[in-house]
């Protein structure tokens, strides 16, 4: 008896499928992975080309200049004979040491910080930004009247004045005022024990051009940054020869004294422009990896 049947010597057996899967079905499985972490490389570095400008931006943003408010120099004269007259209103301050032979000169400068705070709050968020940098910006001046010393180089300090509520007055250097801030009333009432100390810097000696001397960031003027307050810096000699004239606030920017303020933008701020794309970049990463191949179980007859 013959009997007929299905000729299985053509067909390939369950095992060369299964090798056959694995000559051309892994290597396709491998290049879908290799391609998918490929894809997850690029996703990676798209971040970083994003936001590394971002930060560099946000780094070097323009600073914010705030003009001073208000402003005098106060002087001894030779003799003391100065010491109750008042400078407010004129168009140079100065800064001189006791032992010159004109006399001590002091000078005074207030600065409303709210339009500091309102600037920094708009480029970078409401509280989401700190202090970097605060510089004062002074424009050194010639020599323009007798009352003065001759200009000489040396060192000068600049402190924070716990009471700002002296009087600018309306004298200059030619026609002094009876009323407003004077030498005495700056040492007897408005320099306190709680003063601050921002620095002592270096004059060049120079009658012309744009000096900037970066404040050290003692609290109470970080804080009256950060509040949008009203602070007043007093300068005076911090050696035995200089003589320092400079522009007041009646002059033309940038003569005019100013704070230069920079600020960058919090940790947690950054984080949040980064956070979009960190999800989107972990969604990309966790999708399934398709092979593309279909295996069929293959059932004898």
């Amino acid at each position: 008896m013959t009997f007929r049947g299905t000729n299985r010597g053509t067909q390939p057996s369950y095992l060369q499928q299964s090798q056959n899967f694995m000559t051309v079905a892994a290597p396709q499985c491998v290049r879908k992975s290799n391609s998918m972490k490929d894809k997850c490389s690029r996703s990676v570095a798209l971040i970083f080309i994003v936001l590394w400008p971002l930060t560099r931006f946000t780094t070097i943003a323009a600073p914010y200049i705030a003009p001073a408010t208000a402003d005098a120099f106060v002087a001894t004269g030779p003799s003391g004979n100065l010491s109750v007259n008042n400078y407010g209103g004129g168009g140079a301050l100065a800064v001189a040491a006791g032992n010159l032979p004109n006399g001590e000169f002091q000078s005074v400068l207030r600065f409303d910080l709210s339009g500091a705070r309102s600037s920094l709050d708009a480029q970078y968020g409401a509280g989401q930004w700190s202090l970097q940098s605060v510089g004062l910006q002074l424009s050194s001046s010639p020599h323009g009247n007798t009352i003065y010393n001759q200009i000489a180089a040396g060192l000068f300090g600049v402190s924070l004045l716990q009471n700002s509520s002296w009087q600018e007055g309306t004298g200059n250097a030619s026609n002094p005022s009876g009323s407003g801030i004077n030498y005495n009333s700056l040492q007897s009432t408005y320099i306190s024990a709680g003063d601050q100390a921002l620095g002592v810097f270096n004059f060049d000696g120079g009658t012309s051009g744009i000096n900037i001397y970066n404040l050290n960031l003692a609290s109470d003027l970080s804080a009256g940054i950060l509040a949008g307050s009203t602070l007043s810096l007093r300068l005076f000699a911090a050696d035995t020869s200089v003589s320092y004239l400079f522009g007041s606030r009646a002059m033309q920017p940038p003569n005019q004294p100013g704070l230069v303020i920079s600020a960058v933008p919090e940790p947690a701020a950054l984080a949040l422009l980064s956070l979009p794309l960190g999800i989107l970049l972990w969604l990309r990463c966790q999708r399934p990896i398709s092979t593309g191949i279909d295996v069929a179980q293959t059932t004898e007859d």
